[in-house]
């Protein structure tokens, strides 16, 4: 029966509300999925690029600095382009020695680690005899682990290919020069004050935030270098240097680049060392000593600079890692920081203070 005054029956208009949200989550589902899969594609000329922006808007507040006291732009830009270069050419010399050296004599590796751990030999037969129960033996092939899917993903960032290069300095160096253009442009495309105001705030607090990230980290991971070295340099592991650069580096990946370190470490103490006990010194001393870093000394100093939930620092890092490789771990949390700043300007919330 239709409803009085012309008023749709209060059912139909249930149904429909359903409806409309329903195929509002279906767009933004398929847009996601768009997104990932043009990102995933979009990869060899996204991921140096995406890179160059971070570091631009990361040596944005320097670049401000150098302006306010009248430097050039061009010189600025040149400055800090330089100083990249510096420091990208400075880690690939302290690591390339070592790394040649340990690919060159794989194979003997690969022996000494194997007749090192044979106590494993019994567990790792039960787990190929389990794995032989449930796998076809057509299947059996693919489950093997092959040391190459691990190298492969890694050496990515180590040696990216000369285009990628190319696409990351370029366009670092036009972030750099075209800083205040690129921000005065993307202003005017807004015709409302209050959205031009709060654009700016999020570029500002875009570059605050990063800027604050990298110095902060840059010094605890500078720590966590030194350590390394001494660690590496009091067991007697060679090239003491250059595990401190590589402690440095894999610091900025969260979680998953201390653990890293100590794998490695392990496997350079089984071809250093003749005793097991002597090749798990290096890697449970780091261990220690990063577990009071990342218990103690972080969350103190960064406290005071940047919060971010445990978990979703955990679930951005997994995505990057996902969609981009190793070399998305690195940029995991600055991206995290962008979307986090981005979000509490565009939707801000004036909530209460929870009890304790």
């Amino acid at each position: 029966m239709p409803a009085k005054n012309g008023h749709k029956p209060l059912a139909e208009s249930d149904d429909s509300t359903y409806w409309t949200f329903a195929s509002q989550i279906a767009i933004c589902g398929i847009f996601l999925i768009a997104l990932v899969a043009a990102l995933d594609l979009a990869r060899p000329v996204m991921l140096p690029a995406t890179f160059a922006l971070v570091i631009g808007l990361m040596l944005g507040p320097l670049s401000a600095r150098a302006d306010r006291h009248g430097v050039p732009t061009l010189v600025t830009a040149i400055v800090l382009w330089l100083l990249v270069l510096v420091i990208c050419y400075g880690v690939i010399a302290l690591l390339a020695t070592p790394v040649l050296d340990w690919i060159g004599k794989a194979p003997e590796i690969g022996r000494i680690i194997k007749a090192r751990l044979h106590f494993l030999d019994g567990p790792m037969s039960a787990l190929r005899d389990l794995r032989s129960a449930f796998l076809p033996e057509n299947e059996r092939s693919q489950a093997g682990v092959d040391i190459a899917n691990f190298v492969q993903p890694a050496l990515a960032i180590a040696t990216p290919a000369l285009g990628q290069t190319f696409i990351f300095f370029g366009m670092l160096f036009f972030v750099l020069l075209g800083r205040l253009r690129l921000r005065r442009a993307l202003v005017t495309g807004f015709d409302d004050h209050d959205t031009r105001l709060r654009f700016l705030k999020i570029w500002n607090a875009i570059e605050h935030q990063l800027t604050s990230y990298l110095s902060v980290v840059a010094v605890i991971n500078l720590a966590v270098g030194l350590g390394a070295a001494a660690i590496a340099f009091g067991v007697g592991l060679p090239n003491a240097v250059a595990w401190g650069v590589l402690a440095f580096i894999l610091n900025f990946i969260p979680y998953i680049g201390a653990l890293m370190m100590q794998i490695i470490l392990l496997s350079v103490g089984l071809v250093t060392f003749p005793t097991l006990p002597q090749a798990l010194l290096a890697p449970l001393l780091y261990l220690a000593f990063t577990t009071l870093e990342g218990h103690f000394i972080t969350p103190a100093v960064m406290g005071r600079h940047l919060t971010l939930v445990p978990l979703i620092v955990f679930l951005s890092l997994v995505f990057w890692t996902w969609l981009w490789g190793p070399a998305g771990a690195f940029l995991a949390v600055p991206l995290l920081i962008v979307g986090l700043v981005a979000l509490q300007h565009i939707f801000p919330k004036d909530r209460p203070a929870l009890p304790e």
